[in-house]
Formats: C-alpha cells, sequence, structure tokens
C-alpha cells in the first residue's frame, strides 16, 4: 500500500534511513541531538493531543447533527380580559 510518504520520496530503506541519521548527526552535532530529538518528541506529543481534540470535536458535531431535535411543547396563553381602572 503506497502511503503519501512513500508516494511523496519512494520507500526508505535501512541504508537510506542511516545516511539520514548520519545527516542528521553531522548537521547538528552530537551536543545538540538530545536537544533536538526532545523538541522534536515534544512536538509531535502536541500534535497528537491537536489531532486527538480537532477528531473529539469532529465527532461531537457530528453527533449533535444527528441528534434528533425535540421541541418543547409551547404554552397555551390564556387572553388576558382588558381591566379598566375606575
Amino acid at each position: 500500500m503506497n502511503t503519501p510518504i512513500n508516494l511523496a520520496i519512494g520507500s526508505l530503506g535501512n541504508m537510506e534511513i542511516v545516511m539520514i541519521a548520519i545527516l542528521i548527526l553531522v548537521l547538528f552535532g552530537a551536543k545538540k541531538l538530545p536537544t533536538f530529538a526532545r523538541s522534536l518528541g515534544k512536538s509531535m506529543g502536541e500534535f497528537k493531543k491537536a489531532r486527538t481534540e480537532f477528531e473529539n470535536e469532529l465527532q461531537n458535531a457530528q453527533e449533535e447533527a444527528e441528534r434528533p431535535k425535540i421541541t418543547p411543547p409551547q404554552e397555551k396563553r390564556q387572553p388576558v380580559a382588558n381591566v379598566e381602572d375606575s
């Protein structure tokens, strides 16, 4: 099955993943790599949380739209007789 990432860059093999890891290590350096990984993990966690909240909002909106609307019975009001002050 082709996922969007596979269609965009092709399938990644072991050698490609190793080359990407080496490139990241060279670009960021060994000292900054843990902070980079930590910030990447936090970003992914926030993204997952936002996605879950968005899916819950969509689900709630769909349930609300499918819920039958029950209108409360209207009150029967009696006409008020005109009372004139004498």
